[in-house]
């Protein structure tokens, strides 16, 4: 493990926190799974490159479901 994974994660999972209180506080489902998802994820992923897309991928996937109605 390097620096720049460890920061990545630490990252990841801080936004991921951030999530999971917005979606339990407004009842935002997406949110809240997508919180719990960015957490967790970083300790099955070993790869920065792997991990900074499907980090991106879970940041966004909420706003994408949202918008188009999921």
């Amino acid at each position: 493990m390097n620096f720049s994974y460890l920061y990545c994660s630490l990252l990841f999972g801080l936004v991921g926190t951030a999530f999971f209180i917005y979606g339990k506080r407004q009842t935002e489902g997406v949110f809240l799974v997508a919180g719990c998802a960015l957490m967790v994820f970083p300790y099955f992923i070993s790869g920065m490159v792997l991990t900074l897309l499907v980090g991106v991928a879970l940041i966004a996937a909420p706003f994408v479901l949202r918008r188009f109605g999921a």
